[in-house]
């Protein structure tokens, strides 16, 4: 077998890993002798096997198992993409643990859309020094967004000599590929690329919970709205093809899931760059289809692109959630025209219109930056008129900060701290005074709860979410956890209920 050639041996994996399930492949049974493979995700199940091969001589060396921890800054995708880190440092034999304090293999996913996320980042790699000093099998590794960004690779070159493992966005799937690059050689192994085509799932992952599950559909952003470093970070959008969408969510469902989360930058711009295009809102109606999936979810939705087909689908599904995730960022389009944002105060207003025409029952949320370059009273009152047209739900409000790289770092007329101040509690107070005015609207009603876990503060109760994404605790044990039930909204206490089953 070791005189085969490449395209021999490639074959040879072809037919070894044909019809065979992920969960059906036995890693040990993998024979190193022969050489890796060049296609994915072949070449990532070889690497798997030899990190088990190096990962046992070190266990056997220290005389104990060794333990991982996997820490996630950032987004949903982030937290998605970490699940699948954790799985495949569970499949190379790895044991996880909740700290990094002790942990034999420590890796950050990190975040870059604001810069205090990255000196964060650098503090605790100051404090893992330390351990590392003292454990010389420990390794600390770096992914994600901010690793996307040159000058921070060369810092972490320069200053944090001690990180044995660096890579980005784009080459997540190459995990385990780089894992055996950090066991074969001395020095810090660095992989970063620009940009990419690949798209790589089929890999191991940890879910979080049992029952629900993220879902990457794309991935990257082409809409470069002018404070926004995502796209420099991510990269141009690139969509996954539909039918491995619906299998992936398939086997899921096979698996106990009954809500998915599906995850992109702005997956109302799904599909366009496919072979054969397809809509967002012709992917949730095949999703809708899935017997056994209970619940969908998706975000973040961008107002240019959000259709009158999207919301007729929403509209006549009963598995896709009451709730949607809609940026305003800013009431003011001469603001928004800046942003790069595409849209005006008056189309996003009338956008509003049709969704909740179609959706009495929607739970609308949002963004909104404070403070963007130039904005004046007048365009923070605009903002102010939509909040209270609109009556979110909710809304996650931000302080501008300067994100070097962007267009906006270098606009005039950045706003004094203390004026963006005043309007951030103004516009905050406002946002919370609506949001738990349309709370108590629900109470007294009776309405399906998804319980997701045992209540960190009371273990009396369980905390679960209704469709429209608001929490729930009531009187419980993890019986519950990862059924619906109906429950009756006793007390709302602002952002969150009490209430009791209804049998």
């Amino acid at each position: 077998m070791a005189c085969q050639t490449q395209a021999q041996t490639q074959d040879y994996w072809n037919k070894y890993f044909k019809d065979r399930d992920l969960q059906q492949i036995n890693f040990d049974e993998i024979d190193l002798s022969l050489p890796m493979p060049e296609e994915e995700p072949f070449r990532q199940y070889y690497s798997i096997a030899k990190a088990r091969h190096y990962l046992r001589r070190m266990e056997s060396a220290v005389g104990r198992k060794l333990t991982f921890c996997v820490q996630t800054f950032g987004c949903q995708m982030n937290a998605r993409d970490s699940e699948k880190l954790c799985g495949i440092l569970r499949a190379v034999g790895y044991e996880e643990q909740e700290t990094e304090e002790g942990a034999d293999f420590v890796i950050y996913n990190t975040c870059t859309v604001r810069e205090n996320a990255n000196n964060k980042v650098y503090g605790r790699l100051g404090y893992l020094h330390g351990f590392k000093k003292k454990n010389p099998h420990m390794i600390i590794a770096l992914c994600g967004c901010m690793m996307q960004e040159e000058k921070v690779v060369e810092k972490i070159r320069q200053s944090y000599r001690f990180v044995d493992l660096v890579f980005g966005t784009h080459n997540i799937f190459k995990f385990a590929e780089l894992l055996v690059q950090t066991y074969e050689q001395s020095g810090m192994v660095v992989d970063i690329w620009e940009d990419t085509n690949e798209i790589v799932e089929q890999l191991p992952n940890e879910r979080k919970y049992s029952f629900k599950s993220g879902v990457n559909i794309m991935f990257g952003c082409n809409n470069f709205c002018s404070y926004c470093i995502v796209p420099y970070v991510r990269g141009r959008e690139r969509s996954r093809k539909p039918e491995e969408i619906i299998s992936e969510i398939r086997r899921f469902v096979a698996d106990g899931v009954i809500e998915v989360m599906l995850l992109g930058q702005n997956v109302n711009s799904y599909g366009k760059n496919l072979e054969e295009p397809v809509t967002f809102a012709q992917l949730l109606s095949e999703i809708d289809q899935i017997e056994g999936l209970e619940r969908i979810r998706f975000m973040t939705s961008h107002p240019k692109d959000l259709s009158d087909e999207l919301i007729e689908v929403m509209a006549k599904s009963k598995k896709i959630c009451r709730h949607l995730h809609l940026p305003l960022q800013s009431g003011s389009s001469r603001l928004l025209k800046i942003m790069n944002r595409r849209y005006t105060k008056e189309h996003y207003l009338e956008l509003v219109d049709k969704i909740r025409a179609a959706m009495p029952d929607i739970a609308i949320t949002t963004d909104i930056i404070v403070g963007f370059p130039g904005e004046t009273e007048e365009d923070f009152e605009e903002t102010m008129d939509v909040v209270r047209k609109v009556r979110y739900d909710s809304a996650f409000t931000f302080i501008y900060s300067k994100r070097t790289g962007t267009p906006a770092a270098s606009m005039e007329d950045q706003v004094p701290p203390d004026v963006v101040k005043k309007r951030f509690d103004r516009l905050l107070k406002e946002v919370q005074t609506i949001a738990a005015e349309k709370a108590e609207q629900l109470t007294g009603q009776t309405m399906e709860v998804l319980v997701e876990s045992v209540n960190r503060q009371d273990p009396g109760l369980v905390t679960g979410r209704l469709s429209n994404n608001s929490v729930v605790h009531l009187p419980g044990d993890e019986s519950l956890i990862g059924k619906i039930m109906n429950v009756k909204l006793e007390e709302c206490r602002g952002f969150y209920y009490y209430g009791k089953l209804v049998v």
